[in-house]
């Protein structure tokens, strides 16, 4: 399965903040190096794409967590991909 998100749909006055950024490509390197997404995912900062997902539904979980951290709520994405310190 494949997901993406982006900000470019979100209109001019959309920011994503670099503290937001950073948990998000920091939560899509952990899936790449848990190998549940491929190598080639694309990590930011305006465009989001992940490979290989195993499943629709963790595709979907993926997808949510991706959009509702874009928007700020970084809750979602922590628990779809918790750190593994």
């Amino acid at each position: 399965m494949d997901r993406q998100a982006d900000t470019l749909t979100a209109g001019p006055g959309h920011a994503v903040t670099e503290a937001v950024n950073d948990a998000v490509r920091a939560a899509i390197t952990r899936l790449v190096q848990s190998h549940e997404a491929d190598l080639d995912a694309y990590k930011g900062p305006i465009y989001f794409m992940m490979h290989g997902l195993r499943s629709e539904e963790r595709a979907r979980e993926l997808a949510a967590a991706l959009h509702a951290a874009l928007y700020g709520n970084l809750t979602p994405l922590t628990r779809a991909v918790p750190s593994t310190t």
